[in-house]
């Protein structure tokens, strides 16, 4: 069986000259030389798909642009308005 022998990693000046040599070279080649990563994933937010009507969406979007704010955002605000009142009200 083979070793898996990586090739040397030249030396950069920037990290422009370094972009530039791995536009034109294979990583994978280079993978001995590269550091170990190490790094914690935590997700913590779930995203839900949920159909709309396409004159809702309509709306949504126009409202969403004089606000300045993505329709996500907008609906997100809107439907926590929405489930505070409903929430408080059936106490």
């Amino acid at each position: 069986m083979a070793e898996n022998k990586s090739k040397k990693l030249p030396q950069f000046n920037s990290n422009q000259e370094l972009v530039e040599f791995f536009d034109t070279h294979d990583l994978g080649e280079y993978e001995g030389e590269l550091p170990e990563a190490h790094f914690d994933v935590d997700i913590k937010r779930s995203h839900y798909l949920v159909s709309i009507d396409r004159d809702l969406m309509s709306k949504l979007l126009e409202v969403a642009k004089e606000q300045q704010i993505s329709v996500e955002m907008l609906v997100d605000s809107w439907l926590k308005e929405k489930l505070i009142k409903a929430t408080s009200s059936a106490v």
